[in-house]
């Protein structure tokens, strides 16, 4: 009988956070399992004389993108905008506009202030005004949210450390936005804790839409469709906001309709992570980098006839980590991983991938004949050199290309890199910290496609049923032999 073939899934991650069009508001942030938690919300956004009248209008679409997820209402959510510069204005407060329709007119009419630059004395006034019954805040209802969102571009010419630390201590949640020139020690200062959900940073005021996604998800609140049993996962269901993925046991893979599994024995294949050490990731994030790779391969199994895993980093030039089969444990790769040192260089995402081609891959780094390759291009900015060609290459190759993009990455080279179908190979999230959560949430289960695939269980599975026909046929024979000798007995 001839050996059934064995549906293969291929590599789950960013599902939840895959690429929202600037400009638009996530689908699944406007639908019935979404609910943002009332909360009072003022936006404090820096418009001193470095912030550039293009790029204050780019500040206002980002509020109103914002306040275009959120529930707004009296016994929902209020929102409130401050502008400052040398001084504080209340453009309008908490009690002002009752409706979405209102405020996001209101953001339209904001003018740039153009002069100084004092966070510390906007924040004061948060604290002061702002957050105050008279002007709107439910300071006596203990299950309203208050939170504050600073936006700014450069150096304050105050202090901010001891006013933010009053703030905080006064209940506010404060989130801090740098673009540009922003110090980073003084949006620490600012924030509240963990920084690294309450901190971002931003090259410039043309990408700081990408951080809008971000701030849909902190306010909106889903149903957890796992736990209400609303799902259709055959082995295990995973929730993402307002929806859920499925995944499967160890020892199974996803079938092509994303619900059901299937029993599939390892598969040997070559994997390759080629990632991003430009100077734009910063340090901290390098580590989260380093974490959400150590993820993938806690995921994947790794042995002499299974998987092996390499690693390359690239910035102005390119440096082989670790080749392929190096390790034959998730262990030693892990360690590997975690004692990476960050370049903090250029981006010369061309130069890494004609690397992968030329060198990556070939026999004499690791590569096996006949063995499915997987490349993991992990980017967060535009490439400073031509990508087309290699690209291209790596796929007329027959490699498996995933792209992942974050922050400052750019769609276009993110899809030229990516395997058809593109919407399955390329993924971005604008927040590095995302990934953190991408890989709780997801079940990575790599397995490569083979012609045919010979899944051990099913190939158990016929083996047994062999067996048992077998013994059943010569049961019935034993029968038909004492039936025979019965028959004959009669007939004398």
């Amino acid at each position: 009988m001839k050996t059934s073939l064995c549906l293969l899934s291929t590599l789950l991650f960013f599902s939840c956070y895959s690429y929202v069009a600037v400009g638009a508001v996530p689908q699944q942030l406007r639908g019935p399992n979404c609910r943002t938690h009332p909360t009072d919300l003022v936006f404090i956004i820096d418009s001193s004389r470095s912030v550039r009248p293009s790029e204050f209008e780019q500040v206002k679409v980002f509020l109103s993108q914002v306040i275009e997820a959120l529930d707004v209402g009296v016994n929902n959510t209020r929102v409130g905008v401050l502008n400052y510069a040398s001084s504080v204005k209340n453009e309008f407060s908490l009690k002002t506009h009752k409706t979405k329709a209102a405020l996001l007119q209101a953001v339209k009419k904001i003018q740039p202030l153009s002069t100084g630059t004092m966070t510390g004395l906007a924040i004061q006034y948060a604290i002061n005004h702002a957050f105050t019954e008279g002007e709107g805040a439910r300071l006596k209802s203990r299950g309203v949210k208050k939170v504050a969102i600073v936006v700014t571009d450069g150096r304050p010419q105050d202090g901010v450390k001891d006013i933010s630390a009053r703030a905080r201590e006064s209940g506010l949640e404060l989130f801090a936005i740098g673009v540009g020139r922003a110090d980073m020690t003084i949006l620490r200062q600012i924030a509240s804790e963990p920084l690294n959900e309450h901190v971002d940073y931003v090259e410039s005021y043309s990408v700081i839409e990408k951080l809008t996604k971000k701030f849909q998800e902190a306010f909106c609140e889903m149903a957890d469709l796992c736990s209400t049993g609303d799902h259709d996962c055959q082995q295990i269901c995973v929730s993402t906001p307002g929806s859920y993925t499925c995944a499967c046991r160890d020892g199974y893979t996803l079938n092509d309709d994303g619900k059901t599994c299937n029993a599939c024995g390892a598969s040997a294949f070559d994997l390759v992570f080629l990632i991003d050490g430009s100077k734009s990731v910063r340090p901290e994030n390098f580590e989260l980098v380093k974490q959400f790779i150590n993820q993938i391969v806690e995921s994947v199994d790794v042995g002499d006839n299974k998987a092996h895993v390499g690693l390359v980093q690239y910035s102005s030039a390119v440096r082989q980590e670790f080749p392929l089969g190096r390790f034959n444990n998730r262990k030693d790769i892990k360690t590997a991983v975690k004692k990476m040192s960050y370049m903090e260089k250029g981006t010369m995402t061309g130069q890494a991938l004609k690397y992968l081609i030329d060198n990556t891959f070939t026999i004499s780094n690791g590569g096996r004949p006949g063995v499915s390759k997987v490349g993991i291009v992990f980017t967060d900015g535009r490439s400073q050199d031509y990508i087309n060609d290699a690209a291209l290459k790596a796929k007329e190759l027959g490699y498996k290309m995933y792209a992942v993009g974050v922050g400052n990455a750019v769609e276009d080279e993110l899809r030229l890199i990516a395997s058809e179908p593109v919407n399955e190979h390329y993924f971005y999230t604008a927040d590095f910290k995302a990934m953190k959560e991408i890989g709780k949430k997801l079940q990575m289960k790599i397995c490569v496609e083979e012609n045919p695939c010979e899944c051990e269980a099913i190939v158990k599975f016929q083996t047994k049923v062999g067996e048992l026909i077998q013994a059943l046929t010569k049961k019935i024979e034993a029968v038909s032999k004492r039936i025979t000798a019965l028959e004959n007995k009669i007939t004398v």
